[in-house]
């Protein structure tokens, strides 16, 4: 069996604040208002990439923000959000794979509950602390670079990262990467052969854990065990990724 997990913003779907085009399809509604899409040549090279292999979302969107994304070619079996900790199967949670997630992250919990108590008394902080299903914990920063520098000083790093993606700030057990997440499913469904794709460092677990590795010039960097595809900086990630995953297959 050959999985693709990929990453979904920025590097399937786009914000309407991202321009890609005219030629595009809705793939995100909120609040009555289009805010996600995908180019339609996104959309076709997915139907075709569905067609060779199973192809499973891995993102750090919560199971309702995820929930609100429509790629026009149907439900996906698997869909791990979370950041991986929370596994979608057929549409349900995945009650067992929770309380493993919990089991893994136990280790961190006190360096969870002191970043909160900090992020509570970030002067910076201009959104709420949210934990996420008892896991990891989001806020927002007017200066992410100062919040991420005072928690990385003040927590042990060898528990937890210290996350950010434009003003979004994250905390989250070393144990409960997108890489940690895609061997644990890897195993359950006896992948042949692994697939990754995405765009942030919170993908840089998974990418170096896939057979084949696809990402952005700002990744260029990283170590993988397999080969790593650099797609040019000229072409939309999105379709460059899907041509590299049916070359592979």
């Amino acid at each position: 069996m050959i999985i693709f997990n990929t990453d979904l913003d920025n590097t399937i779907i786009y914000s309407y604040k991202h321009d890609i085009g005219s030629y595009k399809r809705c793939a995100e509604i909120y609040n009555g208002r289009e805010i996600s899409f995908i180019t339609d040549r996104t959309y076709k090279l997915l139907k075709k990439a569905a067609e060779k292999v199973l192809i499973i979302p891995v993102t750090t969107r919560t199971v309702e923000q995820y929930n609100r994304i429509d790629l026009g070619i149907g439900k996906s079996r698997y869909v791990l959000t979370c950041n991986g900790c929370v596994l979608l199967k057929d549409g349900r949670e995945d009650n067992e794979w929770y309380k493993e997630s919990l089991s893994l992250a136990a280790s961190s919990k006190k360096q969870i509950d002191r970043a909160y108590k900090m992020l509570e008394n970030d002067k910076n902080r201009i959104f709420e602390v949210r934990d996420i299903k008892g896991l990891f914990l989001f806020t927002k920063s007017s200066r992410p670079e100062v919040t991420v520098n005072i928690l990385s000083q003040n927590l042990d790093l060898s528990l937890v990262d210290v996350l950010s993606n434009g003003i979004k700030v994250y905390v989250v057990p070393k144990k409960l990467d997108k890489g940690t997440a895609v061997k644990r499913l890897a195993a359950k469904l006896d992948a042949d052969t692994i697939i990754a794709a995405g765009d942030s460092r919170f993908d840089i677990p998974m990418l170096e854990y896939a057979d084949y590795a696809i990402a952005p010039p700002e990744l260029d960097y990283i170590k993988t065990k397999g080969e790593l595809t650099v797609i040019n900086k000229e072409l939309l990630f999105s379709e460059g990724l899907l041509e590299k995953v049916l070359e592979i297959t």
